[in-house]
This record gives C-alpha cells, sequence and structure tokens, in this order.
C-alpha cells in the first residue's frame, strides 16, 4: 500500500499543503500568537521535511524532537485546545488539496501520537 505521503501527491502536494496550512495558522486567533517571533520561512522548510517524513517520504527532518521543539510554547501557555486548532487546521487543509477522509484521519491519527510528547507530559 502506498504511504499517506505518496497518497497524498508526493513532495510537491507536501510543499502546497504547508504553505496553505500557515496561511490557516496566521490568521487563526486561537494560534496565530505562537508564531508572533518565529521566522515563518525557516519554520515552513522545517514543517515540510517533518511531514514528510512522518508521512511516509523521504527522511530529511534534522530539527528538534516534539517534546524540546515545543517546549517554550508550553512555558507560554500550549495546551490541548491550541493541539486540536492545528489538527483541524491541516485537516481543513488537506481537504481543500481533495485527501480523502480516510488519508485525512491517518494524518490525525499521526498527528494526535505525538500530542503528549508536544505537550511536555
Amino acid at each position: 500500500m502506498a504511504s499517506l505521503y505518496e497518497r497524498l501527491g508526493g513532495e510537491a502536494a507536501v510543499n502546497q499543503a504547508v504553505e496553505i496550512f500557515y496561511r490557516k495558522v496566521l490568521s487563526d486567533d486561537r494560534v496565530q500568537h505562537f508564531f508572533d517571533d518565529v521566522d515563518m520561512e525557516r519554520q515552513i522548510a522545517k514543517q515540510k521535511a517533518f511531514l514528510t517524513m512522518v508521512f511516509g517520504g523521504p527522511s530529511h527532518y534534522s530539527g528538534k524532537d516534539m517534546r524540546e521543539g515545543h517546549q517554550h510554547l508550553v512555558a507560554r501557555g500550549l495546551n490541548d485546545s491550541h493541539v486540536d486548532a492545528i489538527v483541524e487546521l491541516l485537516s481543513e487543509t488537506l481537504q481543500e488539496l481533495g485527501a480523502g477522509e480516510s488519508d485525512i484521519r491517518e494524518m490525525a491519527t499521526i498527528a494526535n501520537s505525538v500530542r503528549d510528547d508536544v505537550l511536555n507530559r
């Protein structure tokens, strides 16, 4: 069976999804404040590499692990409601790009599998 990465459309699809996703994130009152001091070009590049890896594509991600990478955000109040918003925005993005419900559910499962690490629990 093809990986989620392949089913979504590979590199071009992941790149497009990340661009759309961050437009949504930066306009969403629930989560935009977490990105006030973030170099978005760098963040977008890291997210493209990360999603490529976790969706089953080639692994070129060299960033921090989820716990270390989000620790400073937890200190700023990151909680389950924010993670829910991120999963929702990524789901909406994939839906807009024509992903099927089963692929969107798989993405949500992957995202929720790292929730405790993201929230440093």
